[in-house]
C-alpha cells in the first residue's frame, strides 16, 4: 500500500516538472475599456491578437483578461461606432492596460451604446441569446413615438406578447410571469406601464440589453423561460451632459456628469406621461398616466475597486371620474462593489431591495385595497480567467421574499367596512453556482455548469389544514372540482419551515466549428421556479398576485434542449442562425373551470398541478452592416398544456387532454429595417404577421330557472383573427455637422400604417333591442400617426 502511494506521489511530481519545464512561460494583459469622453464603460469590446489568432472581450463591467507567451505581438481593440486602436505590445511581465476609444462620429444616439453585440459569434457556445443596441431600438418605429424595449424584443424569434394593449412578452411558449427581468441586477416584477401600452424602461438610461431564451448560464436562475438582463449607464464622469425627448403623450429627461472628473459620476433620468392632462378639454372625467425615475451613482475608488448606487422608481395611476383610483409600479435600490483581486479574478457583490406595490382605491364602496411583493437580495459573482482556453464564473445568492396578497382598510370612518388581511407569505430562497467556459480545440468549445438552489417556505400566521391533506375534491355526480373545507388551522413563527424545496440545476452548451463561417451548436438546460403568478386571464394585470411554492404550489421545473446551425457571409455583413427546441415543465399551476383568483385566502382550492410544453424552430437572417441594416425573423411553435386528473375517476382540466396555451403562436413573423439615406434622413420600418390568439367560444346554450347558460367548448379550440400589421418611421437630423452642444431630432412614425383593426378579444352576449345572441370584437389600435422631438447637449 505505502509503494502505491509512493508511486502515485513521484508519478504526480514527475508530471508536474514536465509541465513547468516543457511549458511556455505566460504573462497576462488585462485593464478595463471605456469611452474617451464619458469614461463610461464599455461592455463586450473586441481585443483580438491576430498573430496568434486569439482574443477575448470585455465583460458587463467593462474589464478584459488574457494570458499570452513572452514576445511582441499586434493586438487590435474594435467596438462598432468607435475608431480601432492598433498597435504593438511586448510581453516579458503581466502588464494592466486600460484603454479609451474614441467616437468615429458624432450623433444624436449616443455611441457608447452602439456596440458590435448583435453580431454573431459562431465561435462561442452560447446560443439562444439576442442582443440590441439601444440604437437600433431607437430606429423602431413605435406607438405615439415612445422607444420601447420589451416591443423591440417581441420582433425577435421565439418572442411575442398576447397582442395591443397586453403586459410582458412570452419567450418560446412560456407564460409573462416565467422571465426574469433584471434592471442591474434586480428584478423588476412588471415590466410595462399603462396596462402594457409602454415598458417601464428609460431607453436613454439602458447600455446593455441581452435576452437568454436557452443555454442560460448558471448565475441565472428563479425563470424557467428566459432572462431579460438590462444594464444602466454609469454616466459620463468627464462633463456634464443633458438629453431626452418630447413626445404627443410623453416626454423625458436625463441629465449625467462628474462627481470628481475622472473617478465618479451621477446620472438622473426622468419621463413621464401627460395626455391626461387635455382630457377634461374633452369632458372626460378618467385619468390615466405614468411616470418613473432612474438614478445611479458610480466612483472608482482605486485601480482594484468601484462602487455603484443605482435605482428605479416607476408609478401607474388609473382614475375613473373620482370614485376608482389604481396606483401600481415598482421600486428598486441596488448597492454594488467591484474588486479585482488579481489580473485574473473579477468579483461583484451586490445588495439589491425590490418592491413591487398595487394599490385600489374604491370611493363607490368606501375602501382602500393594497397588495405587493417585496424581497432583499444579496449576490456575489466572481469571475476567474484561469487561462485562454478556461473561464470560470461562480457564486452564491439569496433572496428574501415577503408576500401581501392583499390587505383592506375602509376609507372612512362611516363606510361599515371591516378591516380585512389576506395572511401574508414569506420565503427564502439560495443558490451556489459554478460555470466554466472551455475552449477544447480550435474548433470545439463547451460551457457547462451547475446550480444547486433550494427554497425555505417559511412560517406564516395562519395554515389551512384540509382532509387527506386535500384542499381541492372532485364531485362525480357534477364531473366539477370544489372547494374543500378546512378542518382546521395551524400556526408558524417566523423562523418555522412549513416546506423546503431543494434541486441541481445542470447547464451544458456546445460550439462546433465547421468551417471560418459556421458552426452548429448545442445546449441543455434545467431550470427551478420557485414563485407563481396567480392570473387566469390572457394577458397578466397589475392586480395579479405572486404567490411562493409549499405545501400544495411544487415548484416549477424545466428541461430543454436546443441545436442550431450558425453561418455568417461577407465578413460578418450577413448572418444566419437556426435553432430548433423542445422543452417541458412539471408542476405548472393551471386553475378549475370558475376559479375565482381576487382575494382569495386560500388560493390552493381552485389551482392544480399540471405540465406543460412547448416545442418550435426559429430562424433569424440578419444584415448587420451597410446603409440598410434589418432582419427577418420566423418562429413556428407549439405551446401546449396538460392536467390530468389526480385519480382514475377525475376528469382534469379540459378532460386531461393537452390544449393550447393562451399564449400559442403557430407562426410569428417579423420583418424589421432601417435604411439611412444621407446625414439628414433615416427610415425604419416594421411588419408582423401572427397567428391568431387561442380563445375560448360558448357552443351552445341552455336555460335554467329562466336563466340563459351559455356552453363552452373545449379549453382555447378556436382563435382569434391572424394578427398583422405594418409601422414606418422617418428620422430627420437638420445639422447633422453642427459643431454646437445642442443638438436635435425629429422622428415621424405611423403605427399600423393600414388601419388593421386587430382583434384583442371577442365577447359574446344578448343583444337587447333584438333579443339574439351576437358577437362583438375589441380591437384597440387603428393608425396612429406620432411626433416627436430628440436633443442633446
Amino acid at each position: 500500500m505505502i509503494s502505491i502511494k509512493k508511486s502515485l506521489l513521484l508519478l504526480l511530481s514527475l508530471l508536474f516538472v514536465l509541465n513547468n519545464v516543457f511549458a511556455q512561460e505566460k504573462f497576462t494583459l488585462s485593464g478595463t475599456i471605456t469611452d474617451t469622453n464619458s469614461n463610461e464603460t464599455l461592455i463586450g469590446v473586441n481585443i483580438i491578437f491576430p498573430d496568434l489568432q486569439t482574443g477575448t472581450n470585455t465583460n458587463e463591467y467593462g474589464f478584459y483578461s488574457i494570458s499570452l507567451p513572452e514576445g511582441n505581438y499586434k493586438v487590435q481593440i474594435s467596438y462598432l461606432g468607435y475608431s480601432t486602436i492598433t498597435e504593438t505590445i511586448s510581453f516579458s511581465e503581466d502588464k494592466s492596460i486600460n484603454y479609451k476609444l474614441a467616437e468615429t462620429t458624432e450623433s444624436l444616439d449616443e455611441i457608447v451604446i452602439k456596440q458590435d453585440v448583435e453580431k454573431l459569434n459562431i465561435k462561442k457556445p452560447q446560443m439562444s441569446v439576442n442582443a440590441l443596441s439601444i440604437n437600433t431600438i431607437k430606429q423602431m418605429p413605435v406607438i405615439f413615438g415612445e422607444v420601447d424595449v420589451i416591443k423591440s424584443i417581441t420582433l425577435l424569434p421565439g418572442v411575442t406578447n398576447a397582442g395591443e394593449g397586453s403586459s410582458g412578452f412570452n419567450v418560446r411558449g412560456g407564460a409573462v410571469d416565467q422571465n426574469l427581468i433584471l434592471l442591474d441586477e434586480a428584478t423588476i416584477f412588471n415590466s410595462s406601464h399603462l396596462f402594457g401600452f409602454f415598458s417601464v424602461f428609460n431607453p436613454d438610461a439602458i447600455k446593455d440589453i441581452k435576452l437568454y431564451k436557452g443555454g442560460i448560464p448558471a448565475k441565472y436562475g428563479g425563470r424557467v423561460s428566459s432572462v431579460l438582463d438590462i444594464y444602466q449607464k454609469d454616466g459620463n464622469s468627464n462633463e456634464f451632459h443633458m438629453n431626452g425627448g418630447i413626445g404627443i403623450v410623453s416626454s423625458r429627461l436625463l441629465a449625467e456628469g462628474p462627481i470628481k472628473k475622472g473617478k465618479g459620476s451621477f446620472l438622473f433620468g426622468g419621463r413621464s406621461s401627460y395626455a391626461h392632462l387635455f382630457l377634461p378639454l374633452f369632458d372626460i372625467d378618467n385619468i390615466a398616466y405614468f411616470y418613473d425615475l432612474n438614478t445611479k451613482l458610480s466612483y472608482r475608488l482605486n485601480d482594484n475597486n468601484s462602487i455603484y448606487l443605482s435605482g428605479y422608481f416607476g408609478r401607474d395611476v388609473f382614475n375613473i371620474s373620482d370614485s376608482f383610483e389604481n396606483t401600481y409600479g415598482n421600486t428598486v435600490v441596488n448597492f454594488r462593489w467591484n474588486h479585482l483581486f488579481s489580473d485574473k479574478l473579477f468579483s461583484n457583490m451586490s445588495l439589491i431591495y425590490s418592491d413591487y406595490y398595487y394599490g385600489l382605491n374604491l370611493d363607490f364602496v368606501e375602501f382602500d385595497w393594497d397588495s405587493g411583493i417585496q424581497n432583499f437580495n444579496f449576490k456575489y459573482d466572481l469571475k476567474h480567467y484561469v487561462n485562454n482556453n478556461f473561464k470560470l464564473e461562480y457564486g452564491l445568492n439569496s433572496i428574501y421574499y415577503k408576500f401581501n396578497p392583499g390587505e383592506i382598510q375602509p376609507s372612512t370612518e362611516s363606510s361599515g367596512i371591516n378591516p380585512f388581511k389576506l395572511t401574508d407569505k414569506y420565503a427564502f430562497e439560495n443558490a451556489v453556482y459554478i460555470d466554466a467556459e472551455h475552449k477544447i480545440s480550435d474548433k470545439l468549445s463547451v460551457s457547462y455548469g451547475l446550480r444547486l438552489s433550494s427554497f425555505l417556505r417559511l412560517g406564516q400566521d395562519e395554515l389551512n389544514v384540509y382532509e387527506n391533506n386535500n384542499p381541492i375534491i372532485f364531485n362525480e355526480e357534477l364531473q366539477i372540482y370544489e372547494k374543500a373545507e378546512p378542518i382546521d388551522t395551524e400556526n408558524f413563527s417566523r423562523s418555522d419551515v412549513i416546506e423546503s424545496f431543494m434541486n441541481l440545476e445542470p447547464r451544458l452548451s456546445l460550439a462546433y466549428q465547421i468551417n471560418d463561417n459556421s458552426s452548429v451548436k448545442a445546449s441543455y438546460n434545467r431550470m427551478s421556479q420557485y414563485l407563481h403568478l396567480l392570473s387566469n386571464t390572457t394577458s397578466p394585470t397589475p392586480l395579479d398576485v405572486w404567490t411562493p411554492s409549499g405545501k400544495y404550489a411544487k415548484p416549477q421545473l424545466l428541461d430543454q434542449v436546443a441545436v442550431g446551425y450558425f453561418r455568417t457571409f461577407k465578413d460578418n455583413e450577413f448572418s444566419l442562425e437556426v435553432e430548433s427546441f423542445y422543452k417541458t415543465i412539471k408542476n405548472r399551476i393551471d386553475y378549475v373551470d370558475g376559479a375565482d383568483l381576487i382575494a382569495n385566502n386560500a388560493i390552493e382550492q381552485v389551482i392544480l398541478n399540471g405540465e406543460a410544453r412547448a416545442y418550435g424552430l426559429e430562424v433569424l437572417f440578419r444584415k448587420n452592416e451597410g446603409k440598410f441594416k434589418g432582419w427577418f425573423a420566423y418562429t413556428l411553435s407549439k405551446s401546449e398544456q396538460k392536467t390530468e386528473g389526480r385519480t382514475a375517476l377525475e376528469t382534469g382540466i379540459n378532460n386531461g387532454q393537452w390544449y393550447s396555451t393562451a399564449y400559442d403562436k403557430t407562426h410569428d413573423i417579423s420583418l424589421t429595417g432601417s435604411y439611412e439615406l444621407n446625414d439628414k434622413w433615416t427610415f425604419g420600418s416594421n411588419f408582423l404577421f401572427q397567428t391568431g390568439q387561442p380563445t375560448t367560444f360558448p357552443n351552445g346554450q341552455y336555460e335554467y330557472n329562466g336563466i340563459t347558460i351559455p356552453n363552452y367548448e373545449s379549453r382555447n379550440s378556436s382563435r382569434l383573427q391572424s394578427y398583422n400589421r405594418l409601422d414606418i418611421s422617418a428620422t430627420y437630423n437638420p445639422k447633422p455637422n453642427s459643431t454646437k452642444r445642442w443638438k436635435g431630432e425629429w422622428v415621424f412614425g405611423i403605427y399600423n400604417v393600414y388601419n388593421r383593426r386587430n382583434a384583442a378579444s371577442i365577447n359574446f352576449g344578448e343583444n337587447r333591442m333584438t333579443g339574439r345572441n351576437e358577437a362583438t370584437r375589441l380591437a384597440i389600435f387603428g393608425v396612429i400617426p406620432s411626433v416627436s422631438y430628440n436633443f442633446k447637449f
